[in-house]
């Protein structure tokens, strides 16, 4: 069937027959499916603005994934793209320690350009937007994608590195939150950039209260919680940022009853994406790990969402929206099976959320590694699920699990 779609719905697996609707002159040089998010961007960027999509000829997101990697080429060579890719019977899909790779290479780069801004605040730089932009392009083209094997990877922590990795995995949380509510690229994009710098205020905020163990008094909480109006000034200060960028990060901790800060917003004066961001920041927040305290279980921190939302501080269709993005079992949980042993969630089973497609990878009962072996649990009915747990239960690392995952793979 033919379709007129607008371009920024577009996806990738689309088929694209025509241009109906355009502010340019840009010609398809032929029809085709629609293989990477950058193909989607220069279509956007030529003026296109409406297509003719054949969905007859829908090409599977599996058949699409491991594209990503020939087609980067072509961004280069814009000529090349045409702006579609010619159809080609060779796609094939990344395996899961390639994905997982590439993801880990993502999650690296993004701390590295992290730990340059924090610096550049520090000694009073001015902050560079382009290394920013370019991580989320990439960030956001990767889910778009594929998001699971970037979801795998914010499993990953370094106690002490807390402050970098939480910005990182809010934004690639804020990425997949997007995808999965069916927001255009472009404005995920902007989402994306303001989630990476939504905590750059607090390198502003004395260490001893930053990263203290226990409970914060009142008085060190008033200027924990200054840390907001530090990253507003500092974001407002970066040449071309968008004010959708800056409005996702002013509105991290505002709550719907008007308790957030730092303006103690009432409900309709935060936006959809307000809301969001503040979803994906606790639950982050609750799940990480620290130098001076384990994160939870997934599980658990969506208990703390369903609890705030019925408390009226958090907006309760996202949270039950962002709880059916994330999965019963997030990707890259961690799930201990009937059998005794523990695997790592790789894939949701959308008809059958509680039997997701797992790889097992290691033996409670002898307390070792063993070969990794993918299982489908929603075809094997005599294995389930026991509970979610965490690397730290089994005193495991849950670095080492992945980098044993990649090996083996």
């Amino acid at each position: 069937m033919l379709v007129e779609k607008d371009v920024a719905r577009l996806s990738v697996g689309c088929y694209v027959s025509s241009i109906v609707k355009q502010s340019g002159s840009h010609k398809l040089k032929h029809q085709g499916w629609i293989k990477s998010l950058h193909t989607i961007e220069i279509l956007i960027d030529k003026g296109v603005e409406r297509v003719i999509v054949d969905t007859s000829k829908h090409l599977k997101e599996e058949k699409t994934v491991g594209s990503v990697r020939d087609l980067a080429k072509e961004k280069q060579n814009e000529h090349l793209t045409g702006a579609l890719s010619k159809p080609d019977k060779k796609t094939s899909k990344d395996n899961f320690a390639e994905s997982i790779d590439k993801a880990k290479a993502i999650f690296d780069e993004s701390k590295q350009i992290q730990r340059q801004l924090f610096d550049d605040v520090m000694c009073g730089r001015q902050i560079e937007l382009e290394p920013i932009i370019e991580i989320t392009r990439q960030t956001t083209e990767a889910i778009f994608e594929n998001p699971d094997a970037l979801a795998c990877i914010i499993n990953i922590r370094e106690k002490d590195e807390y402050l970098l990795e939480h910005s990182t995995a809010v934004s690639i949380l804020m990425s997949i939150f997007s995808r999965f509510m069916e927001i255009d690229i472009k404005t995920t994009r902007g989402l994306s950039i303001g989630a990476f710098l939504h905590d750059v205020g607090k390198i502003k905020i004395p260490d001893n209260i930053l990263n203290k163990p226990a409970k914060l008094t009142e008085k060190e909480f008033d200027i924990m919680k200054t840390h907001v109006l530090h990253s507003v000034n500092i974001i407002n200060k970066i040449p071309r940022i968008s004010k959708l960028s800056l409005e996702v990060a002013a509105q991290h901790h505002e709550k719907l009853d008007a308790s957030g800060y730092p303006m103690g917003l009432q409900a309709d004066k935060i936006s959809q994406y307000g809301r969001m961001i503040t979803i994906c920041d606790i639950f982050d927040a609750c799940t990480a790990n620290r130098v001076y305290k384990n994160g939870m279980a997934q599980v658990k921190a969506f208990a703390i969402l369903r609890n705030m939302a019925e408390r009226k501080m958090l907006d309760s269709s996202l949270v039950i929206s962002f709880i059916n993005c994330m999965g019963v079992y997030p990707i890259g949980s961690l799930v201990k099976l009937e059998s005794n042993q523990l695997a790592v969630v790789e894939s949701h089973n959308l008809d059958d959320p509680i039997r997701p497609k797992v790889k097992a990878f290691f033996s409670v009962s002898q307390n070792h590694f063993v070969a990794a072996r993918d299982i489908d649990l929603s075809e094997q009915k005599l294995e389930h699920i026991e509970k979610g747990v965490r690397a730290d239960d089994f005193d495991l690392d849950m670095n080492k699990i992945l980098e044993f995952l990649i090996l083996d793979g």
